[in-house]
């Protein structure tokens, strides 16, 4: 018989060892996301631009398909998960936001689908759940630099959603850099305690206007606000240099896409070759150096700033890039001077 010729590795690689067919490597994914906003917020319109951009990537050959429920908390959001978890259309599901009690009561009940809670708020639960975080402190020391630099007034503001450790690594970081190069910088911080509200956003802008700050880092985005009191401000998550090119000098970027790339590994692992999920307890984030963040070019305030001072930012970015400069995460609630 010919295959009493054949090693037992070689029988292996048939799938006849043992009388059981190895299982065939998946060629489709399905990604479902529960975004507390949906589109119009910053958080989630990169998400849905990231998943977009990495589905045309096809990692390991995999046609993906996607679907977003939005605006959805508290059971509804549960509901939503568990819908996209029966239907057998989405292996992962990415709940992008504090997520992790609506995921706590469905990880066991469906225990091949991988899940993911984002950002501040969660828990880590392990096993099929795996806890992804962003951290933008790095770019936003950046933008703090450029502040120091450039306001006259010494005086800087940040208008930021909730004081949750990821927003507060961001404007502690803002403001160390601006320290960091005028000492003399007065702090202003205002929180409009939502994800998403542009009339509390122009109201809290406009108060540091008043109280003297002729920079504003805007985690909210009022950048109209800005441009209507001739100030200069600086964007967040996306290249706002491109919308409010008046008003923004300078963004900090997000990136999910080493995220995505990290969670589709884990499934496919799991799916294809059978391993166990090993989802992280702590927070998993990637860094500047990793991709997961990046600072925007200056747009039409290139020929504005001057050329030592660009020189300045790039040297530190790429400190930060070579791990040679590592900005510290400072999770305190930040409060003005």
């Amino acid at each position: 018989m010919k295959l009493a010729l054949l090693g037992a590795a070689a029988l292996t690689s048939l799938g006849l060892l043992g009388g059981t067919a190895l299982a065939e490597a998946p060629t489709e994914l399905g990604i479902g996301m529960i975004l507390a906003t949906g589109p119009e917020a910053d958080w989630d319109a990169t998400l849905l631009r990231d998943v977009e951009t990495v589905a045309k990537e096809a990692p390991h050959g995999l046609k993906i398909a996607t679907k977003h429920v939005d605006g959805v908390e508290g059971e509804k959001a549960k509901d939503a998960m568990e819908l996209l978890a029966k239907s057998g259309k989405y292996q992962v599901i990415w709940a992008h936001s504090s997520y992790s009690d609506q995921v706590k009561a469905l990880k066991d009940k469906y225990p091949d689908v991988l899940f993911v809670v984002v950002g501040s708020g969660n828990e880590g639960l392990g096993g099929n759940v795996y806890y992804d975080y962003k951290r933008v402190h790095e770019p936003s020391y950046l933008l703090g630099v450029l502040a120091g630099r450039l306001t006259k007034s010494d005086t800087v503001g940040v208008v930021g959603q909730f004081p949750s450790e990821d927003v507060n690594d961001q404007i502690n970081s803002f403001f160390a850099g601006a320290k960091s190069v005028n000492p003399d910088v007065k702090r202003k911080v205002a929180f409009i305690e939502s994800w998403y509200d542009p009339a509390k956003a122009e109201q809290f802008t406009n108060a540091q206007i008043s109280a003297g700050a002729d920079l504003i880092f805007q985690l909210a985005g009022s950048f109209e606000t800005c441009e209507k009191a001739n100030i200069k401000c600086f964007g967040n998550y996306v290249d706002q240099g491109e919308r409010a090119p008046a008003s923004v000098v300078a963004s900090s970027l997000i990136s999910w896409e080493p995220d995505l790339k990290w969670v589709i590994d884990a499934w496919y692992d799991h799916a294809a070759n059978g391993k166990p999920y090993e989802g992280n307890v702590k927070e998993r984030w990637f860094s500047q150096a990793e991709g997961g963040s990046s600072l925007s070019g200056y747009h039409a305030y290139d020929d504005k700033i001057p050329a030592e001072v660009k020189t300045e930012v790039k040297a530190l970015e790429d400190k930060i890039n070579s791990k040679e400069l590592v900005i510290p995460v400072d999770l305190a609630v930040p409060a003005s001077d």
